[in-house]
């Protein structure tokens, strides 16, 4: 039970032996990488997340964003420009681990937010069956998805994008190209990792 106001905490209540404020100081960074003054219960800091990497699969999920026209047929398919961990530039799309305690929904939200802000307003699928499962290897040549860092394994979604997009954190840009024509070709001839191939299972998924 969260202890509010000046309310005074049972010995049973599940927030009776923490400190008032103890987690005053947390930012949502600092779930996802990790903390100098220390996660909440539960959540694992920048050293420990690697060497789990290095261990055991993780649960992921792969947004590909889209416009949709007033049929609900795509119009429109989204791609990120984002900073690489080598500090170059990459096409992609929104992709990120499913945390500790975080259903997959929340997950698909919160990413997206992470990387196009807060007024994307996504609509989210109203069924969790993924089109696809991306299978992704730290050894190339396994399956079509690759990430050297880890052995993912991606829940794919399309989701709908009718708001307006701001870059945040790494993502510089969000670039829409139409469903259909040669600058869709490209995009996806420019994604590394076998994001371009999650691209082209959505459309078919979606019949566009």
């Amino acid at each position: 039970m969260p202890v509010l106001n000046d309310e005074v905490p049972d010995e049973g209540d599940y927030d009776a032996n923490r400190r008032r404020g103890e987690f005053d100081h947390i930012t949502p960074e600092d779930f996802i990488r990790g903390s100098g003054h220390g996660n909440p219960p539960g959540w694992l800091d920048s050293g420990e997340i690697t060497r789990i990497r290095r261990e055991t699969p993780m649960p992921y999920v792969v947004v590909v964003p889209v416009r949709v026209d007033d049929f609900g047929r795509i119009s429109k398919v989204g791609s990120l420009l984002c900073v690489s961990e080598d500090g170059s530039v990459e096409r992609t799309l929104i992709a990120g681990r499913v945390l500790y305690h975080e259903s997959v929904r929340e997950a698909i939200a919160r990413n997206i937010s992470k990387d196009l802000g807060d007024i994307a307003l996504p609509t989210l699928p109203q069924s969790l069956q993924p089109f696809t499962v991306a299978e992704f290897f730290p050894t190339p040549g396994i399956s079509p998805f690759y990430d050297p860092r880890q052995h993912a394994i991606a829940l794919c979604y399309v989701v709908s994008i009718p708001g307006d997009c701001k870059p945040q954190d790494e993502t510089l840009d969000v670039e829409w190209c139409d469903a259909q024509g040669e600058q869709l070709t490209e995009c996806i001839d420019q994604m590394a990792n076998g994001y371009g191939e999650i691209v082209r299972r959505a459309l078919a998924w979606a019949g566009a």
